[in-house]
């Protein structure tokens, strides 16, 4: 017989899975860090996991307080999200990796906390789904769960190199183009979300 608390665990971590799209995540990653180093890769992935854990524990502890307390909603969070993830895909579509490290951009050396730690690994809808989660089964569930999914995408993002090292450099970087052609998608719906949410609310 399974102990109690492992159906809920799994209707929390399913949910949650699906919400911080860890494929989709890994692959923007392998993307965006396409010509680092793999001590450079390691780096940002323990940004980018530490930064999406930080983001998570603080909706899941204090989220609805500090949206009312900031006056934002989580429809803000989507737009400004939306922006930041079309800006960068956009760039990353216009420009090639050699163009991007003669210009030194500063969002390279952040680019595992803003946009792979947050909004790609937690974003408005993983925030949506740890408050929502966290009022009906309670906050230590909600934390295993979140942990859970964590480990697999550290360990996804943590063998991006062996996975990027197993495909050919000419299909590595048309793969890469189309990622963040795919990552303008989820952005645009980002921004068409929120802002549809913003005319209902005020409607």
């Amino acid at each position: 017989m399974m102990p109690s608390w492992v159906a809920p665990f799994i209707e929390i971590f399913v949910p949650l899975f699906v919400a911080m799209t860890p494929l989709t995540a890994v692959s923007m990653f392998m993307s965006l860090t396409e010509g680092y180093q793999p001590a450079q890769t390691k780096s940002l992935a323990k940004r980018a996991l530490l930064t999406a854990l930080l983001v998570a524990l603080a909706v899941i502890f204090i989220g609805q307080a500090l949206f009312r307390f900031l006056g934002i909603t989580l429809d803000d969070l989507r737009v400004g999200g939306g922006i930041i993830l079309l800006a960068i895909a956009v760039y990353d579509l216009l420009f090639t990796r050699e163009h991007r490290n003669r210009q030194e951009m500063a969002f390279d050396a952040d680019i595992g906390a803003v946009p792979i730690g947050t909004p790609l690994i937690v974003g408005p809808a993983t925030m949506t789904t740890c408050v929502v989660l966290a009022d009906s089964y309670g906050k230590l569930l909600v934390l295993g769960a979140l942990a859970a999914n964590l480990v697999l995408v550290a360990l996804m993002l943590f063998n991006a190199d062996a996975m990027r090292r197993a495909l050919h450099p000419a299909v590595s970087r048309a793969f890469g183009k189309v990622m963040s052609l795919f990552l303008a998608g989820i952005a645009v719906a980002m921004l068409r979300v929120g802002v549809t949410g913003m005319v209902q609310g005020a409607g």
